[in-house]
């Protein structure tokens, strides 16, 4: 299944609909042997349809037999209704209290919103270091969700990622159940703002929307106006650092968007071979006025091949940006994991090494 297919969110009671159905066949059983009236019908049915569910203000109102039947009109009475990354309509039908994240920087965003959190996976606490609630269960890895586990939570939402097809597959698992989840894609500040718009409107909290999003979004705005308009751009090369070896990045990359917001170019864009191929020869034809490198995996590990890899050719000592001290290794936490509420700083941080002048 591709990550990018579209999976139905729209969340029906399939009992509950059951439930009516077997109702009235046993009204209209119970009326031909004794002569059952059309008051004792209505009176079934008013039971079975008759449970209530939030409006978006929290009011608890009656559903109708035909909203359970109507999509649309379920929509318009749950708590509240959204489209996800992938333009599925996830319909939200109370407010979530047992909420699964299966992503650590989508954990995060939920904890910035508010929300608590009863499951999550291992990378919360391995590698973003979070403190969660002794009671929030680990369900397996971010690549290796552990579905019994979630299962084992109760949950009555879920947090997935476009990106990640072992979600993409869990989708058509968690609509059986009936468990309402959505798919988010974080790549840039602006998602991240849209994901956590969403998140406080389910937590009721809009205050940490203006906290964790719109002080953040002002605190961009004010580097990015000091960024100066020049014809010629400052040029950088932006590598990930695995613990093999080290590739080219470009395009929608987070920090590459950064680096682009900030006014660089990015030689990896201009000569794309360098995505395939990051050979020394055409990074010194390039010859970038600034290289930054973030470390994947194992720090340690991924330092030493960037060392054994690029480092250790004679070449690079004559690379400028080598020559000038502007081969920069980024910290993780600002630029390989989400920053959420601090890419205001991820943003700054950049500034300061682009433009130390302006930023002092």
């Amino acid at each position: 299944m591709s990550k990018k297919q579209k999976t139905s969110s729209v969340y029906t009671n399939r009992f509950r609909k059951r439930a009516v159905t077997a109702l009235l066949a046993a009204c209209v059983l119970l009326s031909a042997f004794t002569g059952c009236t059309g008051g004792s019908e209505s009176s079934s049915e008013t039971q079975a349809s008759g449970q209530t569910v939030q409006t978006q203000s929290s009011t608890a109102q009656p559903q109708s037999s035909e909203a359970q039947e109507d999509p649309d009109s379920a929509s318009q009475q749950a708590y509240y209704t959204f489209e996800d990354s992938l333009g599925n309509e996830v319909v939200v039908p109370q407010k979530p209290e047992r909420v699964v994240s299966l992503m650590g920087s989508y954990a995060e965003t939920w904890m910035l919103a508010g929300g608590e959190l009863v499951g999550v996976t291992d990378d919360v606490v391995t590698e973003r270091g979070m403190e969660v609630s002794e009671d929030t269960q680990i369900v397996g890895t971010q690549h290796s969700p552990n579905l019994e586990a979630i299962l084992a939570v109760s949950p009555d939402f879920v947090l997935l990622s476009a990106d990640v097809d072992e979600h993409v597959q869990l989708a058509a698992t968690l609509e059986q159940a009936g468990i309402p989840h959505a798919f988010f894609e974080v790549e840039h500040f602006e998602e991240y703002l849209n994901m956590l718009k969403i998140c406080t409107d389910l937590t009721g909290r809009a205050d940490l929307y203006e906290e964790n999003g719109l002080q953040v979004q002002q605190q961009i705005d004010e580097v990015l106006a000091k960024i100066p308009q020049q014809e010629e751009k400052p040029t950088v090369l932006f590598l990930r650092a695995m613990t093999t070896k080290a590739k080219a990045q470009s395009g929608d990359n987070m920090t590459c968007k950064m680096l682009e917001d900030l006014g660089t170019v990015n030689i990896a864009a201009q000569d794309p071979s360098l995505l395939e191929d990051l050979s020394m020869e055409k990074i010194m034809v390039d010859d970038p006025d600034y290289i930054f490198a973030v470390p994947m995996g194992d720090t340690e590990k991924s330092i030493q091949a960037l060392k054994d890899n690029l480092e250790s050719n004679p070449a690079w000592s004559s690379l400028s940006a080598v020559q000038n001290g502007q081969y920069v290794v980024l910290p993780k936490d600002l630029f390989h994991y989400k920053p959420n509420a601090r890419w205001g700083e991820s943003y700054e941080y950049l500034a300061k090494i682009l433009y130390p002048d302006l930023f002092e």
